[in-house]
């Protein structure tokens, strides 16, 4: 356990560059032990006894770079990043690194290249591999480096640098190149081959030759002449410093590739953005011409991407692990695609039992470590998973208490990791650029691995708790330290000198990768890509609660993008990726090389399958049924390969196929129910709220969006259910892409339904909520100007539950159906400014046709105030003093709030105008 440090008191000055982004803490951290931010802190020293980046046997690694990359952030848990991060004592090189189409390693005479393209199924038929195999090696003649190194790198390119002290060769390479650009001296341009190579072509300076079974072509600059001598192909570079080699698709394509022979890419660069529903990113490349004017390049789209561009395609396409990619001719493309469904939590509906529900909370709320003993980064994100998922649902059903005892349990763990020189903190790692948790796990720490899994949990709760605590979320508060967990997973940021851009996500790859270091034969893995989207989703949340809209894009951006290679790439939904020969319809990893039925850590079929759904959550998860036949052969492997039934992880995959079959997972629900114990990051009341919520409203149907990020759509017989929550402080509509539209309230869900063809408004929204208004109105309109009224004097007398000079706010002409279970709630922002021993009293009725009688009639206890200036909230909580009457469903209904003093000898004011004073009735 690390000694306490003290927190120093200097104040750390936010990076000018990082203001823009507002992405907290200093662009390098302090010299003091703690670094400050906000009411948090993390430690730039590791706790004593605990460990950094090492490779393979232990010993410190730093990051192996050139002198012109020093002090750069490096993008570890890349497709390149073991070129960085040498993981092996005795490999200075690189492990295998798949770029697709082509494949590289470096090696001390250059740089490995292949195209494999016939898969391997490998391992008892559990995986599928297109293994880097040479074809041939880009290098100098002689060069014989001790190292590679980094020299530079861009989105989704790297210039790994080799150097013997005569030669030097630096090479460009990247997703989507068929080309690798060289730049060489102190030798002639050298290309050997695996094998003797057949010439197709031969112009002097352009060769063209078969090696392998695939064609490739040479470019050297103009006026030289490349020589073929068995396996060796040389060429003087008559001067210049530079050279190119090509796979080409066909013999034929050697003049179109010849065209962008010399127009070197120098960078690349994503960039995306959201307009309503629809998120657009657009691929470029950076180009120099070497020789003539040409600009223009060609690259090679996955199926991800070209599934969602409109822009010109070639007829050239190349074979890859991620199926066929399509040759685009031209430095740019653009995909757009719909957002992802995301929500808070799923809405409410009459189906969810209330008692139950609160019976399965408090099971939680109340146990005696809601935290599971969890001390690392990764178990302490699952717990903070399981409570924060519980906070909307007890907000639902009016479970005040337990909702506020959630978001204090979040609260305090998540201030324990952001405050340094406790058992558990945040350090930073300088020579990496990185926020390593200790205690560590899963080597967070030594290899760098899974921080956008870890952290995206931190996140996910911060968001819910600033969803109903907007100071706790303040730069100045806690919010600085989400923000910086988010700088080190996924920083949006080129130009912060304190993390790499986009740490764990490859912007072309489409996914995430998991390990920090790459040191693989088959190159990088993702194993968890729904613990990648529930990073995603977090953003999404937590950029939407704190108003940060670039932060709530980037996540939409993410989410889209991972979410259409988890369809392609996890679970095969065309069946147009997985090899023929692999016999398996969803994998559990996915490798540079391919995919594997497999995790890390069991053979078990229900992790295979739930790896990739968990934690399911109303963020993170629903993107997911947009591939149903998906989830139905997914499970239905499953269930062969496991012998029947999920028995562990039935939890998990009960909601999954809710996803598809709602009313099939409800059955299974209600028969085993009883008899099983819940997936750590789960809980009885989340597993039955989400089964019998989607079992009403029907399964999600992402097809149809809203033009407002936390949105989504289900549909059930044919009837759409649409759900919006609304974050801001006034309320607003939301257009779905089916022409309805829907009516949100400030800070809450709604919910309206119609048919799934025709436009117009689905309906009434879930959750009135009508705010106070000066003149004697309660409205669900927004946007007024704050006021305050004043409640009269009881004159030094006692009013209790009998009203008396009240204050009186009505609205008439309501409609609604009664939720079951549900009961009034009130937020009423009082003060009696120094004033003693006064207590304003509230009553609230219900005349339920608009007759003149009130139906029911709820008086609360009163509220004693402060003798402090300055606003506090009476609500529900107070309790019932008494009630008459049943409440019914509202025809032409008529709501009143009476307020008025219940003792004091002074007047008292309550708050009106404002989204903070408003009554809530249990109608739909």
């Amino acid at each position: 356990m690390p000694a306490p440090r003290p927190r120093p008191t200097a104040a750390v000055v936010l990076a000018a560059a990082l203001a823009a982004v507002g992405l907290g803490p200093a662009a390098t951290p302090a010299t003091a032990a703690t670094v400050p931010v906000g009411a948090g802190s993390y430690s730039d020293t590791r706790p004593s006894g605990t460990t950094g980046p090492t490779n393979n046997t232990g010993a410190p690694v730093t990051p192996k770079v050139t002198q012109a990359a020093q002090g750069k952030p490096v993008p570890t848990n890349d497709w390149w990043s073991s070129l960085a991060f040498q993981r092996y004592g005795d490999n200075p090189y690189s492990t295998p690194m798949y770029g697709h189409p082509l494949t590289y390693q470096a090696v001390s005479g250059g740089l490995e290249i292949g195209y494999p393209t016939s898969p391997a199924v490998v391992g008892e038929g559990r995986q599928y591999e297109y293994a880097h195999k040479r074809d041939l090696t880009l290098g100098l003649s002689g060069l014989n480096s001790p190292d590679t190194k980094a020299d530079s790198w861009s989105d989704w390119t790297v210039t790994p640098y080799w150097s013997d002290g005569t030669r030097t060769l630096r090479t460009t390479i990247g997703h989507g190149l068929p080309f690798v650009y060289a730049q060489g001296s102190g030798g002639n341009a050298q290309v050997t081959t695996a094998s003797t190579p057949t010439v197709f072509s031969d112009q002097g300076n352009v060769v063209g030759i078969t090696v392998g079974g695939h064609h490739y072509a040479l470019f050297a600059p103009t006026g030289t002449d490349w020589n073929i001598s068995g396996t060796t192909i040389s060429a003087g570079l008559g001067g210049k410093d530079y050279f190119s080699l090509a796979v080409l698709p066909s013999t034929d394509a050697l003049a179109t590739f010849r065209k962008y022979a010399f127009s070197f890419v120098t960078s690349s660069q994503v960039d995306w953005s959201t307009s309503g529903d629809t998120v657009s990113a657009t691929y470029r490349l950076t180009t120099e011409a070497k020789e003539g004017t040409e600009r223009g390049t060609l690259q090679a789209l996955y199926r991800h991407q070209w599934l969602h561009t409109a822009d010109a395609l070639t007829a050239y396409t190349y074979v890859s692990p991620r199926g066929t990619m399509k040759v685009r001719e031209s430095a740019s493309f653009t995909t757009r695609q719909k957002a992802a469904p995301v929500l808070p939590a799923l809405p409410r509906t009459s189906a969810v039992d209330t008692s139950r529900l609160r019976t399965y909370l408090s099971e939680v709320a109340n146990s005696s470590d809601p935290f599971s003993g969890a001390t690392d980064t990764y178990w302490t994100g699952k717990a903070l998973g399981k409570l924060a998922q519980l906070v909307p649902l007890a907000d639902q059903i009016g479970e005040t208490a337990v909702r506020d005892k959630l978001i204090g349990l979040l609260k305090g763990r998540l201030q324990e990791w952001f405050t340094a020189g406790g058992a558990s903190e945040f350090s930073y790692d300088t020579n990496w650029k990185t926020l390593i948790g200790y205690p560590a796990s899963y080597g967070s720490d030594a290899e760098l691995n899974d921080h956008h899994f870890h952290y995206g949990y931190y996140v996910y709760a911060a968001a819910i708790v600033a969803q109903y605590d907007a100071s706790w979320a303040a730069d100045s508060a806690w919010g600085g330290m989400v923000k910086a967990l988010i700088r080190d997973a996924a920083n949006p940021s080129r130009t912060d000198s304190a993390f790499p851009f986009l740490r764990g996500f490859d912007v072309y790859a489409g996914h995430s990768w998991a390990s920090g270091h790459q040191g693989f034969a088959a190159g990088n893995n993702q194993e968890s890509s729904s613990e990648s989207t529930n990073l995603s989703a977090a953003l999404v949340l937590w950029g939407s609660a704190t108003g940060n809209t670039a932060l709530r894009d980037l996540g939409g951006y993410l989410l889209a993008t991972e979410g259409e290679a988890i369809a392609q790439y996890w679970f095969d939904a065309d069946q147009q990726v997985f090899p023929s020969t692999f016999t398996h319809d969803t994998a559990g990893m996915v490798w540079g090389s391919g995919a594997a039925y497999s995790t890390w850590w069991t053979a078990n079929p229900e992790e295979i399958h739930g790896i990739n759904v968990l934690p399911v959550t109303a963020g993170g998860s629903l993107h997911l049924a947009g591939d149903k036949d998906a989830i139905r052969r997914n499970l239905a492997e499953l269930e062969r390969e496991n012998g029947g039934p999920a028995v562990e992880w039935r939890d998990i995959l009960w909601e999954f196929q809710s996803l598809a079959d709602p009313s099939g997972a409800k059955s299974k629900w209600d028969a085993g129910n009883t008899g099983y114990t819940p997936e750590q990051g789960e809980s009885k009341a989340h597993t039955y709220h989400w089964i019998t919520s989607l079992d009403a409203l029907g399964a999600p149907d992402p097809s149809v969006t809203g033009d407002l990020p936390t949105s989504a759509v289900f549909t059930k017989n044919g009837v759409r259910t649409y759900a919006a929550h609304n974050y801001g402080s006034t309320a607003r509509t939301v257009t779905f892409s089916d022409g309805k539209t829907l009516s949100v309230p400030a800070r809450s869900t709604a919910t309206g339904t119609g048919a799934d063809t025709g436009t117009g408004n689905p309906g009434t929204p879930t959750g009135s909520v009508f705010q106070l208004r000066t003149g004697g109105t309660l409205t669900t309109a927004t946007g007024a100007t704050a006021g305050a009224d004043t409640i009269a004097s009881a004159g030094g007398r006692n009013y209790d539950g009998t009203p008396t000079n009240p204050l009186v706010y009505q609205v008439t002409g309501v409609n609604g159906q009664l939720k079951s279970g549900a009961t009034t709630a009130f937020r009423l922002p009082v003060d009696s400014s120094t004033a003693v021993g006064v207590a304003p009293q509230a009553r609230i009725s219900y005349d339920l046709t608009g007759d003149g009688t009130f139906d029911r009639v709820e008086t609360y206890r009163y509220f004693a105030t402060d003798p402090v200036t300055g606003w506090e909230e009476y609500n529900q909580g107070a309790g019932l003093k008494s009630a008459t009457g049943t409440l019914g469903n509202l025809a032409n209904g008529t709501v009143r709030l009476e307020l008025w003093n219940a003792i004091g000898s002074a007047a008292s004011q309550v708050r009106t105008g404002t989204d903070t004073s408003v009554v809530v009735i249990p109608y739909e």
